[in-house]
Parts: C-alpha cells; structure tokens; sequence
C-alpha cells in the first residue's frame, strides 16, 4: 500500500518536497500528539491507522476520525502553524513518510496542486468527523463496531487486527464488557474470529451489511473529494479456522 495524496501529486509537485519525506515506522500505542500540542510534523500513512480522540475533562475519551492511508494527519498544518485539537495515537502498526511542517509549507506556496489537495483532505476529514458524531448518537454498538472493524480493515494490509479490549471500548466510547460481548456476538455469526487482542476479519460482505450507513457515507465522501476512497481493492485472503 501506499499513500493515495501523495500519488495524486503530479511528479513536478510532488518533488517540491519529496526528498524531505522520512519513511518511519511507528508501533501500535504510539502517541503523536495531544489537544494543544504544536503540529510540528505532518504523517502520510502508507500502512495502518492513526485515530483522533476527542477527550472530556474526566478522561473519558471516544474516537472521532480515523486516518490511514487515504489521507494524512497535521496536514493543515502546512498552510499555517496548527495545535493539535484532539489526542492522535498509532492504533495500529504504521508505516508512514513524515515531513516537518516548515517544509511542507514551502512547497505549499509553490503549488496549486498541493493547496488544492490540503483543501479537499480537510473537508473530507471534516465530513468524517460529523459523520462519526451522528454515527456515535444513533447508531447501536455492533453497527458501530461493525463500521469501525470495515474502516481499520479498508486502512491494512492484513486481515487481522491488534486491539485490545479497552482501545476497542475507547474508540466505541462503551465499557469493556459491552466490546466483549458485541465481538463475541459477530464471532458466533461468523463474521469475525475474536480473541485476546485480536480481531480476525472472516466475513467482510456480512460485516458491511450489519453496519450502520455512516461507513457507506464516509467511504463515498472521500471517494468523491480525493479521487479514490480508503483502499479494499487488494486481494484478500480471509481469516480462517484453519490459519
């Protein structure tokens, strides 16, 4: 996989500044930044997922957007310095290119290019965002968890997924029993193999049609502002009981 917004560069803009881009890999857990903290670099997954968290005075905390390799995180930081508005934490195994921001913003005032892909990856995070808050107010958990287990797979190369039970219920903004028990749900139905800290896509059609319509929405907002929606077009070998 790679990072959809640096292919849709033409080459001439892209060469602004790629020769600053450092490839990085950072683990699952990983903290970039909290509510405040300057923006001082700016991450184009290639592979894996960054969450925003929003978080409340009391420490409880619920995701409110996922990056991964469609899109890129602090990117509105090239246009001018940014602090970060939300928690960004690695959920899962990242590989990324990473830039600072000083840099980025030069080639963001040499091309029109480059503004003009900030602008559409900002209203198409933005859409995310709302999105996920009507998702959050109405829809029920497995619909949520459902949506949420299509948007990480839509951001990997594999069909498992790490978690563990208190980032699923941070990222769901539920209690940890309530994961268990909707994970075990979609395990006797076949859709997932659920174990300590891992997830296992098994069914991902019967997945897509548990789930709420925000994930439809979200995939279809990003399709049309960035020309290609968060990837499932590579092959894919399901988990099985027989890995």
């Amino acid at each position: 996989m790679q990072n959809s917004l640096l292919e849709a560069l033409p080459a001439a803009d892209l060469a602004l500044f790629a020769p600053q881009l450092v490839q990085v890999e950072l683990e699952r857990g990983r903290l970039l930044y909290d509510p405040g903290d300057p923006i001082e670099h700016v991450y184009f997954p290639h592979d894996g997922v960054v969450s925003l968290m929003t978080l409340m005075e009391n420490g409880a905390a619920i995701e409110s957007t996922t990056i991964g390799p469609e899109g890129a995180l602090g990117l509105m930081a090239a246009v001018a310095p940014r602090q970060s508005l939300s928690r960004a934490i690695v959920q899962t195994p990242l590989r990324a290119a990473r830039i600072g921001v000083e840099r980025l913003h030069e080639a963001w005032t040499r091309s029109p290019a480059l503004r003009d892909l900030v602008d559409r990856h900002t209203e198409a995070l933005y859409g995310h965002a709302i999105q996920s808050v009507a998702c959050n107010a109405l829809h029920s958990v497995e619909e949520r968890f459902c949506r949420w287990l299509l948007t990480c797979h839509d951001r990997i190369s594999t069909d498992t997924i790490a978690l563990t039970q208190e980032f699923l219920a941070d990222m769901l903004g539920v209690q940890r029993t309530t994961v268990t028990a909707v994970a075990r749900s979609l395990q006797e139905k076949g859709m997932i193999r659920y174990r300590r800290g891992v997830v296992d896509v098994v069914d991902r059609q019967a997945l897509q049609q548990l789930s709420c319509e925000c994930y439809g929405v979200i995939r279809g907002n990003y399709d049309r502002l960035l020309g290609r929606a968060p990837r499932d077009d590579r092959p894919r070998r399901y988990a099985t009981g027989d890995t």
